[in-house]
């Protein structure tokens, strides 16, 4: 049996922020967006004590909330303080009082949720365990034959390890360091080689298990095994066009997708076979979960505790003699960091959510886009552009909590499946946050890139980093209008789960 990889996977640094208009050149730009940020917070915060319709509070509160967000307060708080302030300017301290005595417990300890730090705990302890070096040298193995197999190698690798992991910026920056490299000394157009990797992560965070669609399960209140049941087809088909989309760049510009790097041996069927032991948890825990769920072993909650099991039992095999405890140490404390961050959110949620329904903004929305006479194709291909234009100052997760309480009454009134959103929310949450013009993921694409032994003694500028986004971009909204036209990708699975 091959030993596993002598070293770990390489650790996300730290991301480096989008830099702020004006940054570089001229710090005036970002001076006057603070004063005006300011300004609009302290605007907002004296209307709030103003005496306000009930719309115009939940609306205020709104504007408070994303002029915190833009002076880059923690997401939690931005949410809770504007829902605290707008239900004192509503009823007063006793709603308040009655709101935040029960709310946190309420929301957080919901049988459901327990499946977020069970999930979580997985994904880092196979990081932490080194799991990155093999599954990329697995899809490099079977797919190198394959024009611009190297770059096709790299989308399939990310989309494992995105499904584990549940980071796009930890797959990202994994990758980018041992695929750019690798594929600009196969003589791969830089374009193509950047490109693959900023997409690859993409197809992951649809495939179980998927962090993401389980919180969206929590925010939306829908069952947490169909959720991640209908993010399979979806994922499987961003991973196949993305992969068939490299394939045909490589065909139609023989030299975008490379040669052999000049003395690399030719790879062996022994190679290839030799790399799927070295992938073997990654697989396997796809199926416990997916095969567990679908027999009936567990529940969809169930289902997290199990794949935690698992993957502490391949953690402690996989890094053997690297000092194992450690390596369980530091993934158990990264749970408790990221769970707790997440959880405080979903408080904030769940109280910005209270406040707005007690405004009736979230049902007058829903009745302002029956009024528009919007069908369900024109509303989706309006939120595709609404969700494109938040990626560029949030995250997916913090886009997700934002969106989702107030669009719920119009999912209904539209009579658009829950499910199927969860899917297409998320899938737009992670393409918004790679797309120009602040697209975080080109940053840390483009961060790494000035590394000599990335970038091979190329120039990888930030215009090449968005020219490479800007390749895959045009597949990843036939991506999405797929889903909107044909939602059957994702509700195939669901429904015929449910009747057998």
């Amino acid at each position: 049996m091959t030993e596993p990889a002598t070293k770990p996977a390489a650790e996300p640094g730290p991301v480096p922020a989008a830099p702020a208009r004006g940054e570089g050149g001229d710090g005036i730009g970002s001076w006057i967006l603070f004063g005006l940020m300011m300004a609009v917070l302290a605007g907002s915060l004296v209307m709030l004590f103003m005496p306000l319709k009930p719309e115009a509070v939940g609306i205020v509160a709104c504007v408070t909330m994303l002029a915190l967000i833009f002076l880059r307060v923690p997401v939690a708080m931005a949410m809770i303080f504007p829902a605290l302030l707008g239900m004192y300017a509503l009823k007063g301290m006793p709603l308040v009082e009655s709101t935040f005595s029960t709310l946190p417990y309420s929301h957080i300890t919901d049988w459901t949720m327990s499946v977020v730090p069970m999930f979580v705990l997985m994904g880092l302890l196979l990081w932490r365990a080194g799991l990155t070096d093999s599954v990329y040298a697995a899809g490099r193995h079977w797919l190198s034959w394959l024009p611009g197999g190297l770059a096709v190698g790299t989308n399939v690798a990310g989309a494992g390890l995105a499904s584990v992991s549940g980071s796009s910026v930890g797959t990202t920056y994994a990758l980018a360091r041992m695929g750019i490299p690798e594929m600009l000394k196969a003589g791969y157009d830089k374009r193509l080689a950047i490109g693959s990797v900023v997409v690859a992560g993409l197809p992951g965070q649809l495939i179980p298990p998927s962090i993401m669609l389980v919180i969206y399960a929590g925010i939306a209140e829908v069952s947490i095994g169909p959720q991640l049941y209908a993010g399979i087809g979806p994922g499987i088909l961003v991973a196949v066009l993305f992969s068939l989309m490299i394939v045909v760049f490589s065909v139609r510009w023989a030299r975008a997708g490379g040669t052999a790097a000049a003395g690399e041996p030719a790879v062996t069927w022994g190679d290839r076979f030799r790399s799927l032991v070295g992938i073997w948890p990654v697989p396997l825990l796809v199926v416990v979960i997916v095969v567990g769920m679908f027999a009936g072993v567990f529940t969809a909650t169930e289902a997290g505790a199990v794949a935690a099991l698992v993957s502490l039992l391949i953690s402690f095999y996989w890094a053997r003699g690297r000092r194992p405890l450690r390596a369980v140490a530091n993934a158990a404390l990264g749970t408790v960091a990221s769970v707790g961050a997440i959880f405080l959110m979903l408080v904030g949620v769940g109280a910005l959510s209270r406040m707005l329904t007690l405004t009736g903004i979230s049902t007058g929305f829903a009745e302002a886009i029956q009024a528009m006479n919007l069908g369900r194709v024109e509303f989706l291909l309006l939120m595709t552009v609404v969700y494109l234009v938040l990626g560029a100052i949030m995250e997916p997760l913090t886009i997700m909590m934002l969106t989702v309480p107030i669009l719920l009454p119009t999912l209904k009134a539209l009579d658009i499946d829950t499910l199927w959103f969860g899917v297409f929310a998320v899938f737009l949450g992670e393409l918004a946050v790679v797309s120009p013009p602040v697209g975080i993921l080109a940053f840390i694409i483009h961060s790494i890139a000035k590394d000599p032994e990335v970038n091979q003694g190329q120039d990888i500028s930030l215009n090449d980093v968005f020219k490479s986004v800007g390749w895959f971009l045009p597949m990843a909204l036939i991506v999405v209008l797929i889903m909107i036209f044909f939602p059957e990708i994702s509700t195939f699975l669901p429904e015929w789960i449910a009747t057998h």
